[in-house]
């Protein structure tokens, strides 16, 4: 039987064209409400540029039919409301904030897709079998106070008020006070915590240069990796950079130096899917005439396979203390944050794989080395992740840009997935 929207090479270029518009304009006017200064976008959760987006976004949701509506910790979330209202809704959609200094597509986009994507529904089907929504979701960045995913965890209950009591941003405001400010908390909306979800699927770029550099127009994510970042201390001796031997010195630094080539080369030979990064160092005492003494720095592991990672950071720590034994150098070494790797839905990949053969778009099967809103709702429902590719990989960052066109090819994608699942029922 033949599913799906079943366009033809006509009507997809329509629509693709219709799309490559439509999501350019969406994500400038986004873009317009939170400029930074020094360039790029710089909306921080419960800021006044963040409470303007939002309130935008639901009279833009409004004018598309939507019912739009925010919970309590200001996510904001439009109803395309399904004729069996038994049935857990299908949600799409991304995280409003930016980093500071971001670019206009990280998180803007996946909303984008989403309002286009229902809007066109709507418009051209009416009221869908199964309720469909998209949310705006409040934070995901972790940029203002130090917690991240505050808007998806939230939703699936693995974020709290008594989490953020004590939280403060950098300028000294509490979590709390600048939620309360911007009209939200306990009891100001319905209640966060949702049990009525039956899909999420995620659009986003890729913040990575493999779908571009690969020449495919759509990542289907298979999992998003786990991370385990360790803080090591390296203690040697300072001494006069003039005077001691080079045979005699205990230069904590070079021994560093000799662990971070270690650390790059054997997570070179394991290969893909595996990342390694020495992000942070500081050096003691940092002049240019006296050998280091101490070294503090980070390794960053990110695996898409937990036990395989677990073996890589023993590898690490195994490796980093011969190197330190071989040139008298003490080494201490700690695992600071750990988070476990979440594969997406075996059911959505296969729908998403069935929907880009069907419209005779190239995608493959990828990991996503980052963190996304996708990961926390894989813990409540079946969820998906889309990646379209980014220019140069570049993220995070005013240069951050994807073409109108590779845009418009994720809403198509979206647009055919969620006429599968809201109106004609796929199973999830």
């Amino acid at each position: 039987m033949e599913r799906g929207l079943r366009l033809s090479p006509q009507e997809k270029e329509r629509m693709l064209s219709q799309f490559e518009t439509q999501v350019t304009q969406v994500l400038n006017w986004l873009a317009s409400f939170s400029p930074d200064e020094e360039g790029g976008i710089t909306r921080l959760l419960y800021t006044e540029g963040w409470l303007e987006t939002q309130l935008a976004l639901s009279a833009k949701m409004a004018s598309y039919g939507l019912s739009a509506a925010f919970d309590n910790v200001g996510n904001l979330f439009g109803k395309l409301q399904g004729e069996d209202l038994d049935a857990p809704s299908i949600i799409t959609g991304s995280h409003i904030d930016t980093v500071v200094q971001g670019g206009i597509y990280d998180g803007a986009y996946g909303i984008a897709a989403g309002l286009l994507a229902l809007d066109y529904l709507r418009q051209t089907y009416g009221k869908p079998k199964r309720t469909l929504e998209i949310v705006s979701l409040c934070e995901e960045e972790g940029s203002r106070f130090p917690m991240a995913y505050w808007g998806s965890g939230s939703v699936v209950g693995k974020r709290n008020f008594e989490q953020i009591v004590h939280l403060q941003d950098l300028n000294e405001v509490f979590f709390a006070d600048a939620m309360h400010r911007c009209g939200f908390g306990e009891g100001t909306g319905s209640d966060s915590r949702r049990h009525d979800i039956g899909a999420f699927i995620e659009v986003h770029i890729e913040q990575g240069a493999v779908l571009e550099k690969e020449g495919i127009a759509v990542g289907v994510v298979d999992a998003i990796a786990g991370q385990r970042r360790l803080k090591f201390e390296v203690n040697g001796e300072s001494n006069h950079a003039g005077t001691t031997p080079m045979h005699m010195r205990r230069d904590a630094l070079e021994g560093v130096s000799m662990m971070i080539q270690t650390l790059r080369q054997e997570a070179i030979r394991l290969g893909p899917p595996l990342v390694a990064t020495v992000g942070r160092l500081q050096v003691q005492p940092n002049v240019p005439n006296v050998v280091p003494g101490k070294v503090i720095f980070t390794v960053d592991a990110r695996h898409a396979n937990g036990q395989a990672l677990d073996s890589f950071c023993r590898w690490v720590l195994q490796e980093f203390a011969s190197i330190a034994d071989e040139r008298q150098l003490e080494l201490h070494g700690t695992e600071w944050f750990r988070e476990e790797p979440v594969p997406m839905n075996e059911r959505l990949k296969g729908h998403l794989d069935d929907v880009c053969g069907s419209l005779s778009i190239s995608s493959k099967r990828m990991i996503s080395g980052a963190g996304h809103d996708a990961q926390m709702f894989e813990h409540i429902c079946p969820t998906a992740m889309l990646f379209v590719p980014s220019r140069r990989g570049i993220s995070h960052s005013p240069e951050e840009y994807t073409e109108p066109r590779e845009l418009a090819v994720g809403v198509l994608v979206l647009t055919e997935l969620l006429y599968r699942l809201g109106y004609e029922g796929e199973e999830l």
